[in-house]
């Protein structure tokens, strides 16, 4: 696992290249505002965040009380009330969410497409959540929350990720996740889709590859096609390490930003895992030719 330091050092390697670019970009509404620097840097509260996903603690208010503020004054010298804490949390929204895309893997001509429900609460408490999400049915019923949608490579890294409302079709958000791959893209029956496999044969060369439904035609399948359909279990288990290891699902928020800041950092946690689930498709070399 990749230290507090080496985080905190690829963070703000990062930082210091976007955050002025950022700012230079912002939209301004015509009121003059101070330029006072926080106490905490942008850089700090990010690496605090997703330090939190990479922890063996489920709850961020105990892992900041007892973990941070008592074990890591060192590291962060002006750290600030758990309260205050809770305030600046939004302001990381923008600088996360490009970090992320900034760790996303190289696409090597294989890849791999799911959908999972994040759940905000359980089906029982359905109509007393009064927070934001929608109701939609996944694979294992219905549930109330959001889909994230991922890609990944054959080595198990991000490629894309998308989060949409519950009800969402997990073929509608495909043609935007899949600007950046090219050859095969291995998914479930919930792809299928003659109008989605026309679409990115035509637009991104891409390889739409499926198994058949049970009232569906049989049709001839390369031999290779097979056996990548039987590797597709390799998204699940990104996916479960995303919800047991790096904790992108759970019922504690009230925040819309803060609910996405949590999805987000736990995702950038994965990325920086030195292991992941891999297939080992290629010999040594040939990524690269």
């Amino acid at each position: 696992m990749m230290s507090l330091l080496e985080l905190f050092v690829s963070v703000d390697d990062f930082c210091q290249v976007f955050l002025p670019f950022w700012e230079s970009k912002l939209l301004a509404d015509g009121s003059r505002k101070r330029l006072r620097s926080g106490q905490l840097r942008i850089s700090e509260i990010m690496t605090i965040i997703i330090h939190f996903h990479q922890s063996q603690y489920r709850n961020f208010k105990a892992y900041y009380t007892e973990h941070v503020c008592q074990h890591l004054r060192g590291e962060f010298p002006d750290l600030v009330s758990y309260e205050r804490f809770v305030v600046l949390r939004p302001s990381v929204f923008g600088p996360l969410s490009a970090y992320l895309i900034s760790l996303y893997g190289r696409c090597y001509g294989v890849s791999f497409i799911d959908a999972t429900a994040l759940r905000v609460c359980d089906n029982h408490r359905i109509h007393n959540h009064k927070v934001f999400a929608e109701r939609g049915k996944g694979s294992m019923g219905w549930f109330y929350g959001f889909k994230l949608h991922l890609v990944i490579n054959d080595c198990g890294e991000l490629l894309a990720c998308q989060i949409t409302p519950a009800k969402v079709d997990d073929r509608k958000p495909v043609a935007v996740l899949c600007k950046r791959l090219f050859g095969k893209l291995i998914a479930d029956r919930g792809y299928i889709s003659q109008s989605l496999f026309e679409q990115l044969l035509d637009t991104f060369d891409l390889q739409l590859i499926t198994k058949l439904r049970k009232n569906m035609k049989n049709r001839l399948i390369p031999l290779m096609d097979k056996l990548l359909l039987r590797k597709r279990a390799i998204i699940e288990s990104v996916i479960d390490q995303l919800k047991n290891i790096s904790q992108v699902e759970h019922t504690r928020h009230r925040s819309p930003i803060n609910a996405f800041i949590n999805i987000i950092a736990g995702l950038i946690a994965y990325c920086h895992q030195p292991k992941k689930p891999s297939l080992n498709l290629f010999p040594s070399g040939l990524l690269l030719a």
